[in-house]
Parts: structure tokens; sequence; C-alpha cells
């Protein structure tokens, strides 16, 4: 309805009027004056916009907000400015699509040095699915973590657990508080609900909801621990880094000198220690690395993998065959083969620096996520070494706990053998990987590419360890060994007292008659696999298969649990 109003009448008490009016009518109301203009409105319609009554402690709120709201002091937005890093908030636009609430914002408000106690939880959505976030804010005390920080981090986790939503760790942290007169008494890491908690809580998290962290600085001590539970690790470059002890403990206590980039920079995770996924050049490359990687992901462990619309691969998959070469010890790049299978521009290869004999990530076939452990015959001829098993341990455990299929491709001489892996733990590293793949309850598909000797096909899923299929290509070896490497075990004597023509006769010869007892026709019609196909068809079978795998249940255990950690 319409009430009508002089044209002199002021537009906040025409305001008024309507919103009383349209609360005591149940209906909209409009304010129009003597010649026809509407200058207020209330109702249904309007109750965001029209009527907003703001009292002076309502006024005191907001303006409290907004300078919390502004982080610390001008010295750390001048410090961020100097480093190239985003201001939390700005981050935090950059990795959602809107933030839907935040908790704590008025912690230590009592205190102008340390707004919401430099550190933000909340809710936020990304494409649609509601997730939990912590992000530390550096122009608070370089991000260090305090009680109050603390606390609202452990509340954040156990909403997520209850809310079975995942949760994003943006880190910007230089670790615990350590000057006492920035923390509260009686402040200790060793609290009931405070510091530990986090991690006890990060391992409850794990394996329910995915947890994504993003380094985007010096990490130092206990707190370094946060990036390194989380499932997957984003590191950005030049300004991250983590450590369980600064450059000048480490001098102060070892006399070992090192810069924080050499003691655990990105390079030193992602091609060392393994401890980081990946390492991106900036901030806008890690949100959108972090949307990317979340869209492979369930909301939770009973959820499956969001699937999205299918797309041809970069690559024709009917060439698959002319990539692998003839002869077994011949190197090639093994991604030529995943981009004949995956959908155009979905694989996110994780660890890609960090024992590169053995390629993991996560990809689409057919718009359906799956995770991809590939021997890579371009390095080291695809052997197993204690790093490449531990790193497809890890990969394969992660996709089995968020209910994503497994894609194996195998072309591996076996595991690495010699003294130097013997005491880098080889057998004890390589259990692991045999473990995961034997545990691990969802779609599991076996492709044998070329040569699958010794125990490196049972890492790589091979038909005793239950895969859902064994697929092998016309390239296909399956043996306990090699053939050089047989050879030798079974005429090593015989080998020594040849002369070397007569050697290199010989050991032509048996590779020869070697052959032809691991032909892989023989070996199909012995159902050691269940297909023999043309490598033109794998994309095809592995469509269809996974397509009928969709049902697949698992099983209860009448077990606590294995004895192989991960």
């Amino acid at each position: 309805m319409e009430i009508a109003i002089g044209d002199d009448a002021e537009a906040e008490i025409a305001q008024a009027i309507a919103t009383v009016a349209a609360e005591h009518l149940g209906r909209s109301v409009s304010v129009v004056t003597e010649s026809g203009e509407s200058i207020a409105a209330a109702g249904e319609d309007s109750w965001e916009d029209a009527g907003t009554v703001v009292s002076d402690r309502e006024k005191a709120v907001q303006e409290a907000i907004e300078s919390i709201e502004s982080g610390g002091p001008d010295r750390g937005h001048e410090k961020i400015d100097s480093l190239d890093k985003e201001f939390v908030r700005d981050r935090l636009e950059m990795v959602f699509d809107t933030i839907e609430y935040e908790n704590g914002r008025f912690a230590r408000y009592t205190d102008d040095e340390l707004p919401a106690d430099g550190l933000l939880t909340g809710i936020g959505t990304i494409d649609g699915r509601r997730v939990a976030f912590t992000a530390n804010d550096y122009t608070v005390k370089a991000g260090s973590l305090g009680k109050r920080g603390i606390e609202k981090v452990v509340r954040i986790q156990e909403r997520a657990l209850e809310l079975e939503i995942p949760m994003i760790r943006l880190i910007d942290s230089t670790g615990a508080r350590l000057d006492a007169s920035e923390r509260e008494p009686g402040d200790t890491h060793m609290d009931r609900y405070h510091g530990g908690k986090t991690f006890y809580n990060q391992c409850r998290l794990s394996g329910r909801v995915p947890q994504i962290g993003v380094l985007y600085g010096p990490d130092i001590a206990g707190s370094a621990y946060t990036p390194v539970f989380c499932d997957f690790l984003i590191m950005v470059e030049d300004i991250s880094g983590m450590a369980i002890a600064s450059p000048r403990i480490v001098e102060a206590m070892t006399g070992e000198s090192a810069s924080m980039d050499a003691l655990g920079g990105p390079s030193v995770h992602a091609t060392e220690s393994g401890s980081a996924d990946l390492v991106v050049p900036d901030e806008e490359r890690a949100a959108a690395t972090v949307r990317k990687l979340l869209s492979y992901l369930p909301q939770h462990f009973r959820e499956s993998p969001p699937t999205s619309s299918p797309t041809a691969p970069a690559k024709n998959p009917k060439a698959l065959d002319a990539t692998i070469p003839e002869q077994p010890n011949e190197a090639y790049d093994v991604h030529e083969t995943i981009d004949r299978l995956l959908d155009r521009d979905s694989f996110l290869e994780l660890k890609p620096s960090f024992a590169p004999e053995i390629v993991t990530g996560l990809g689409r076939i057919d718009g359906t996520p799956v995770g991809v452990v590939a021997n890579q015959p371009a390095t080291v001829s695809g052997a197993i070494f204690p790093d490449s098993a531990d790193k497809a341990a890890g990969f394969v455990w992660t996709c089995d706990a968020y209910n994503i299929p497994l894609i194996y491709l195998c072309d591996t001489p076996g595991f690495m053998i010699g003294s130097a892996v013997e005491r880098e733990g080889v057998l004890r590293k390589g259990r692991k990987f045999i473990y995961a793949t034997s545990n691990a309850q969802v779609p599991k598909f076996c492709v044998i590419l070329r040569k699958a000797y010794g125990a490196g096909i049972y890492g790589m899923c091979g038909p005793s360890f239950d895969p859902d299929c064994t697929l092998a290509l016309p390239s296909a070896e399956i043996a306990v060994m090699g053939p050089d490497a047989a050879i030798h075990a079974l005429f090593g004597d015989q080998l020594e007292a040849m002369d070397e023509e007569s050697r290199a006769q010989f050991i032509d010869s048996a590779k020869s008659e070697y052959r032809t007892h691991i032909d892989i026709t023989e070996q199909a019609a012995s159902l050691q696999v269940d297909a023999l196909l043309p490598a033109s068809e794998l994309r095809a079978q592995l469509c269809a298969r996974l397509e009928t795998a969709r049902t697949k249940r698992r099983d209860e255990r009448p077990q606590h649990h294995g004895t192989v950690l991960f």
C-alpha cells in the first residue's frame, strides 16, 4: 500500500512512518510525496535495506568491528608490504567465494596491539561448499600464536569435525608468542585445551574431512607441525618456510649456520623432505590451487568426490601404443601416457619434484576424480626407491581415505637394490607402499604398461593385491625379475668363465629364451591378467570399469588397525 506525505517531509521521518506502518499492518508499505515521488519503503521486500535504526551502542560495536578488521598497527602493514604479502582478509577473499561468518573476532579486544589475537577463524564457501578456515594475521605480531587465537583454532576444528566439512589452514605465523608481556598469565602449550590440542584435533580430523594447508611465511618450532599434519600442503615461493627451530636457535644449539631458505624453504620441502605437495609462485596461484585441489575431494569420508563434465584428453588416446618403446629399458615420459588417459587439463601432480621416479596426482577420467600412481621410466627406469615408496604409500592412503579410485600405471624394474637403499630403509618404506595398496578399499585398477618385475608389481597393485582388474597392454612383461638380472642369477658362474664374445652371444640367446616364458599372451591365456587389450582401447576400458565400480562397498575389518604407520 501507499501512504501519502507532504513534499517537504524529511526522508528519515518518512522511513520511520513506512517502517512502523509495515510492522503494524504486516504488509509492504511505500511512502510517497504529494507529487507522487516515492521516498521511503518498508516491508518483507525491503527489510534488509530499509528501516534500519542504529543506536549508539550498535554504532559502537560496528566501529569496533571495523577497527578489528583493519588488522594490526601500521608497522605490521608496512611489514607485509615489504615482504610482498597480501593482508589476511584480502587473502581470504582470494580463496573463498564468500565468508559466511567469523568466530572470536573480539578476542583480545582490550589490547590495541592484538586485534582478534592475530588469528581469524570461521566458515566460508567455495563453489557452493561450506569450508572451515583458520588464517593468521601477519600484521599482528608476525602472526604469532596467543592463547585466545589457539582457542579459536580448537573451536573451529571441533565445528569442522561435527559438521563434517573440509578445513583450510592459511598459515602465516612465526610460531608461539614468546614475549611474556604479550602472553596471558598461565599461557603455555601444555594447557589441556590449547597448544597441543590443535595437533590432537588435526589428527582426529585426518581421514574424516580433507585438510588443506597453505604456507605463506616462515613457520618455526612446534607450530611447524600445523602444515605437515594437513592432508595437502602448498608452499608459496620466496616467502614461505618451515623448520623445527629457527636459524638462530639452530646455530646457537648446534653450531650449524643456515639461512631459513636453506634450512626449510620451499625447495627443501618440495625436493628433499617431501613435506610439500606443491610450490606455487605467488598468492594468486596458491588460492587457485586450493580451489582446484578441493574440487577433487569430498566434504567428508562418507561422501564420494564431486564429478564434473567430461572432457576429451589433451592427446589422442588412440595413439597410446606409439608412446611406449619396444625395448623394456628404453626411457620415455609417463606423462605422455597420462595425457592420453585423463580428461584435458585435469591432472594435478603432487610432490612432482620429490622422488620423481614415481608420479602421483589427482585427475579425472570422464569427469570422475581418480588418483594416479605411475612409475616414471624417464627417471632411473622407474625403479622404486625408499622415498618413492614412501611418497606413493601416503598418496594411496589419502585417496583411500577420501573415496578416490586409484589407477596404477606400472612400468618398473622393481625396488632398487644396493647398500645405499638398504641403509635408507627400502624394505621398511617399501612395505608401507605394499601395505597401503593392500588395504585400500576404493576401486583399484592396475594397468601394466610395459615391465612389471619383482616386488614392484606388489606395490603397483598387481593381480595378487585384489585390484578390481589387471589390464595389460601388448607391451607388457610380467616376471619375477628382468631378463638381465635373471640370466646373471641363473648363469652367473658360467658367464664368468666365458670370453667376452661368447658371453654376449649367450646372454642374447638366454634373453630370447627367457622372454618366451614371460609372453603376455600366454599369461593372459592362463588368466594371470583380466584383460589383454590394444593400448588404443585403454581409456574407454577405464571409463567403463570406473562407472561399474561406483557401487563397490567397503568391508568391515575385524581388527583395530594394522601395525604399519604412514
